[in-house]
């Protein structure tokens, strides 16, 4: 799963991405700071089967810490997004051409509304940020009709002599955008078109590609810099339609980065951390750690790591399941227990979870075996959160 981290200049965009990843990124108060696109992996929360089924695990792919298994998602953090970038403006047509195989966005919004579309810094509500989140759908959806127009003449007369159905000739232009046939076919259900591609006017296609943008690509707003947003601004947010989540970006990079240097306790995801005992502060850093806990208590945490999970949880909507090679020991073929935390979108079968561990195997495939209940299962069995499944393939 791959989950682009998006949103205009300088509002925080990367130092989420620190903080979620820990990876070294470029990190300043002047727009377009990101020219490359990172690539990092984060963490969601899931309990871990070892605790039910008695065993100690060996995660390979994924940690186990305390019962709690953390599985990896891709983020990418991408160059910030001005107006009209789907005319190329800024490093608009860039991107957008990295943001191709995402599953999902977080819209990384500075709440506090001292960002202006440029990416410039204003006074504190000199920019709403709920026109951020408009003005970003916006970009999209006309970034994806320009795709569909591309070559569209040419194409509707190749439709018109084969007599290929709309359906068709959208998915050929939207092909490496991830889009599904079956989100395309929904799309047309709630906007008419008319049957000669030649015929379709702009106004319609933008709105066929909002529906495809919403099915494709759904977004969460990650409220940064909520620490010092005015309520009302979060309260607009959060009455966008998409999902909001308070984020103190700045805090989880400081914490985690404290953590790491021995000075506090802190679990991403906790509503607070402890000084270690016998750890002596400065008081430049007790200021900082005070003034970090006051704001984490203000918002029951930082809100990063339940902005990556209510994306990957609520969002998408996505289960765990654990492949095996032993359904009697839980393990693969190098003797470790439950090495891999696979996350698939519900209602995904075994012949899915095949073909996501080796093409061959989905290829090959026979049946499957529950491990936990030692029960064989087809190819069209639907997988349950927290699933243990052997993959029976032909060699």
């Amino acid at each position: 799963m791959q989950v682009g981290i998006v949103g205009k200049p300088n509002v925080g965009k990367s130092t989420f991405f620190g903080a979620a990843t820990m990876a070294p990124v470029e990190i300043a108060n002047y727009p377009f700071t990101t020219i490359e696109p990172n690539k990092g992996v984060a963490y969601v929360r899931k309990p871990c089967p070892c605790g039910d089924l008695g065993v100690k695990c060996t995660p390979n792919n994924s940690v186990c810490v305390n019962g709690t298994r953390m599985a990896p998602i891709e983020l990418l953090d991408v160059a910030g997004l001005v107006p009209d970038a789907w005319e190329g403006k800024g490093l608009g047509n860039k991107f957008l051409d990295d943001l191709r195989q995402a599953d999902a966005f977080i819209n990384v919004v500075d709440a506090s509304g001292t960002t202006d579309l440029e990416g410039n810094t204003v006074a504190q509500g000199g920019c709403d940020p709920a026109e951020d989140v408009l003005f970003l759908r916006r970009e999209i959806d006309l970034w994806m009709r320009e795709i569909i127009k591309n070559g569209l003449t040419k194409i509707a007369r190749q439709a018109k002599m084969q007599g290929s159905k709309q359906e068709a000739v959208l998915q050929e232009r939207l092909t490496g955008l991830n889009v599904t046939e079956g989100q395309i076919k929904d799309a047309l259900r709630h906007v008419e078109l008319p049957q000669d591609p030649a015929q379709w006017d702009d106004e319609r296609l933008l709105a066929l590609c909002t529906r495809i943008r919403e099915a494709s690509k759904p977004m969460i707003i990650a409220m940064n810099k909520a620490d010092i947003a005015p309520p009302g601004n979060l309260d607009r947010l959060r009455a966008m339609g998409d999902g909001a989540v308070a984020t103190l970006a700045e805090t989880e990079l400081a914490l985690k980065k404290a953590a790491a240097a021995g000075l506090i306790d802190y679990v991403p995801g906790d509503p607070g951390f402890t000084v270690r005992e016998g750890v002596a502060l400065s008081e430049g850093q007790r200021k900082a750690l005070d003034y970090m806990a006051e704001k984490m208590g203000g918002h029951g945490g930082t809100g990063v790591q339940a902005c990556l999970e209510d994306c990957a949880f609520k969002l998408l909507d996505l289960i765990a399941v654990y492949p095996v090679e032993d359904e009697s020991k839980y393990t693969d073929h190098f003797g470790r227990v439950l090495p891999d935390c696979i996350l698939l979108p519900r209602g995904s079968t075994a012949r899915d979870l095949a073909y996501k561990v080796h093409t061959e195997l989905g290829d090959k495939f026979i049946r499957a075996v529950n491990a936990r209940t030692k029960r064989t299962v087809g190819a069209d069995y639907v997988l349950l959160d927290g699933d243990v499944i052997k993959i029976v393939a032909n060699r």
